[in-house]
């Protein structure tokens, strides 16, 4: 590149190229036509000299222009050698920075899949609590429709009240379904002792008014749905009295089963006018939790009745083992006489077999051949 003032010229611009051409042309046709004037003049012109002169000045300005064209092309070489280098440079950058975002993308792939993986894993697993959410409301609206209805909300009651019963009490201490003198039949009969006597528990309870009760949105049907709750519960608790406390035959009061922990917190917390009214009809309202307690407090009552049934026969068994351990301190007394009179036999046979051995180590000591005669021996007489 070449600047003029303030003029920048590009020598590989090919309009700069091709102008120089024209340039170097031109002066070459000029040149022709000076040389062919000059010809002319020496033949026709006394002036010959001066043209010559010309023409030398001309030859000059060639020469100066084919020093020129040589510097621009030694300029143009240059240049392209440098955006040669420029280019490789370029190029190597270029193929640098390509590995470096291929390494990269490469990374950020692996990162992206493994990401995906997860995110896929978590996927199936949020799927799976899907299903289960749906399955369980499924059967939430299921339970819903049982409890929707009279006869089969008493038959879950009766079903979860079974349930509780048979894992708290011995199977013969109770009745499910059990029919009494006057008709009616209990959904369960605890055979306590007398007092208090036989049990009833109820497990069907007025469900309808604790729904309408959640499903109140405003304060008018709150309030209704409250007084249907007491209406509703104050007459099922007067039925259970009039039906399953028989004097005589039932105990002074019954249990009311209820088969939620929910309606049972509802009433203690809203409707305790409800539970007092319960405990002056001798109806006690028991819950899942509760009943379980209480049936553990009649197993206890049972085992103590049955211990004082048997009372009679564990006397007897008593007095029979009193007699057998007298018997026994007998016999233990006779062996130890027996033994006592046999280590006595023992001490003196074994007195006997030690003088026996002291006197057979005196014979054994004896010289017979210097022995004077002596009268016979008088042996002593064992005591």
């Amino acid at each position: 590149m070449i600047q003029i003032g303030t003029h920048v010229i590009d020598l590989q611009d090919p309009l700069v190229q091709g102008a120089l051409g024209a340039a170097v042309l031109l002066l070459l046709l000029v040149l022709m036509m000076l040389r062919a004037s000059l010809r002319a003049a020496k033949a026709l012109d006394p002036l010959a000299g001066n043209l010559l002169h010309l023409a030398q000045r001309v030859q000059a300005l060639s020469d100066g222009q084919h020093q020129l064209a040589g510097g621009l092309h030694h300029v143009s070489e240059a240049q392209a050698a440098s955006q040669s280098r420029m280019l490789q440079l370029m190029e190597a950058r270029l193929a640098e920075v390509n590995r470096a975002m291929t390494e990269s993308l490469h990374g950020s792939a692996t990162r992206t899949a493994r990401s995906l993986g997860d995110l896929q894993q978590r996927l199936a697993a949020i799927d799976k609590a899907q299903a289960n959410i749906e399955k369980l409301s499924g059967n939430v609206l299921g339970l819903q429709d049982i409890l929707s209805n009279k006869q089969t909300r008493g038959a879950f009651g009766e079903i979860q009240l079974h349930d509780i019963v048979q894992k708290a009490l011995p199977r013969d201490s109770y009745t499910m379904q059990a029919t009494l003198s006057n008709g009616r039949r209990a959904d369960c009969l605890i055979h306590l002792p007398h007092p208090p006597g036989p049990i009833v528990i109820d497990s069907k309870f007025p469900l309808e008014a604790y729904e309408a009760l959640r499903r109140a949105e405003n304060q008018s049907q709150l309030i209704e749905a409250q007084r249907m709750m007491r209406i509703s519960l104050r007459s099922h608790i007067r039925a259970i009295a009039d039906r399953y406390i028989l004097e005589g035959e039932t105990s002074d009061g019954a249990l009311l089963f209820l088969p939620s922990e929910a309606v049972y917190a509802e009433l203690h917390a809203n409707f305790p006018e409800l539970v007092r009214e319960g405990f002056a009809a001798k109806v006690w309202i028991v819950s899942p939790t509760t009943c379980m307690a209480t049936l553990h407090t009649m197993r206890a009552v049972l085992k103590d009745a049955r211990m004082r049934a048997q009372a009679g026969a564990i006397r007897r068994e008593l007095a029979a083992l009193h007699a057998d351990v007298g018997r026994l301190g007998e016999r233990v007394a006779n062996l130890d006489r027996h033994f006592g009179m046999a280590a006595r036999d023992i001490e003196e046979i074994k007195t006997s077999a030690e003088k026996a051995g002291k006197r057979a180590h005196r014979l054994d000591n004896f010289d017979f051949e210097e022995l004077a005669p002596e009268p016979p021996l008088r042996l002593p007489v064992e005591s």
